[in-house]
């Protein structure tokens, strides 16, 4: 059988090489058979890409729709998984961050990059509830699920949802002298590590919640590259945790590194 990830009502395979169409096919319908909240079955064709993060699919079996509400942690998430990067399995790590900020400071001002549907936004907001939590995603899809999962989950202040390019973004919430308490970096697997864009909306004392990938014997020069990276920008950071928070190949994983900011510009 193969793997899959299970999204509100589509589950997504991913079959070994040289799996023949009518196995499956077959496959598919044994999983609708056996799970009847499960209503689409589609293939996963191809890697996760881009800085949308998007997958490409095929569909399967059972109805033709892309469109899901996916269920976590008693909160709603509607999206579209053509258009929309959403992982199920980080629902235990998005509420592993969210005690993190109950836990770091009450009544904080968070900023959440690479925000997609909102899922750490919402997952934060109604677990920790700090003072506010500022959401930057660049897709605009994105954004328009993130504003309807708000409304899903009743919540109607305290986030704000923003589209745009961190790299646009972030001077500007600068040139207002917007500084967080937590910075939460879900990010993509790029090469680029947007350190930068987060310590200029830094303080001493925020503590920036960053996401690295790397095989478990290059996981130390990834943290040590981040302390260098900080002070050719004349900043001072400690690695306060590093901790695993999933697989994404075999051998490589994504790390949690939790920074604390030492120092002011």
């Amino acid at each position: 059988m193969a793997s899959y990830d299970i999204i509100g009502n589509i589950a997504i395979l991913k079959f070994h090489n040289n799996v023949k169409r009518e196995e499956k096919l077959e496959q598919a319908r044994q999983i609708l058979k056996a799970n009847p909240h499960i209503k689409t079955v589609l293939e996963k064709v191809e890697k996760v890409k881009g800085r949308l993060r998007t997958i490409k699919t095929r569909f399967l079996a059972g109805e033709k729709n892309f469109v899901t509400v996916h269920k976590e942690g008693g909160c709603l998430f509607k999206l579209d998984i053509r258009s929309c990067y959403f992982s199920p399995r980080l629902s235990h790590e998005r509420l592993e961050v969210a005690k993190l900020v109950k836990k770091f400071k009450p009544n904080s001002k968070v900023l959440v990059m690479f925000s997609g549907v909102a899922p750490y936004p919402i997952i934060i907001s109604k677990f920790a509830r700090p003072k506010k939590i500022v959401s930057i995603e660049f897709g605009r899809e994105c954004c328009k699920y993130a504003k309807e999962n708000l409304l899903l989950n009743k919540i109607f202040s305290g986030v704000e949802i923003i589209q745009g390019d961190v790299k646009r973004i972030i001077p500007k919430l600068k040139s207002k002298n917007e500084k967080f308490d937590i910075i939460v970096m879900p990010r993509p697997n790029l090469k680029e590590t947007f350190l930068r864009e987060a310590l200029l909306v830094s303080k001493r004392g925020t503590l920036i919640i960053y996401y690295g990938f790397s095989k478990e014997k290059g996981k130390d020069k990834m943290v040590q590259d981040l302390v260098n990276y900080a002070r050719k920008l004349k900043r001072k950071i400690k690695i306060l945790n590093v901790k695993e928070a999933g697989d994404i190949a075999p051998y490589q994983h994504r790390y949690r590194i939790e920074i604390k900011v030492l120092n002011n510009i």
